[in-house]
C-alpha cells in the first residue's frame, strides 16, 4: 500500500479513506477504560469544515476528519492516508 503524505495531497472532500494517525489509541467498548493502539482507521476527508470559524482554525486547522462512531479527529492528527481499497472480485 502507498501512503500519502499529507502535505503532499489530500483525499476528495468526504472521501472516505484510510488513515493512519502515530500512536492512535481506542478505548474498546465495554471495558472500563482499556484501550488499544490503533494508527489506521477509516475516517472521511472533511474539506473546509472550519472555513466559517476562524477561532476553530487557528487551533484544529481549516480541514477535519470524520470517523465512525465517538472516532472523529482534527485535521493535524492525521499524518498519511490511502485510498481504500477494492475488495475482493
Amino acid at each position: 500500500m502507498n501512503w500519502i503524505d499529507i502535505s503532499d495531497s489530500l483525499p476528495e472532500h468526504e472521501q472516505r479513506v484510510l488513515a493512519f494517525i502515530p500512536e492512535n489509541k481506542v478505548y474498546l467498548p465495554g471495558l472500563e477504560l482499556i484501550a488499544e493502539k490503533r494508527e489506521v482507521i477509516v475516517l472521511k476527508f472533511l474539506k473546509d469544515f472550519y472555513i466559517d470559524r476562524p477561532e476553530k482554525q487557528e487551533k484544529h486547522g481549516l480541514h477535519f476528519w470524520q470517523g465512525e462512531g465517538n472516532s472523529n479527529h482534527f485535521f493535524s492528527d492525521v499524518t498519511h492516508w490511502a485510498p481504500i481499497p477494492d475488495g475482493p472480485a
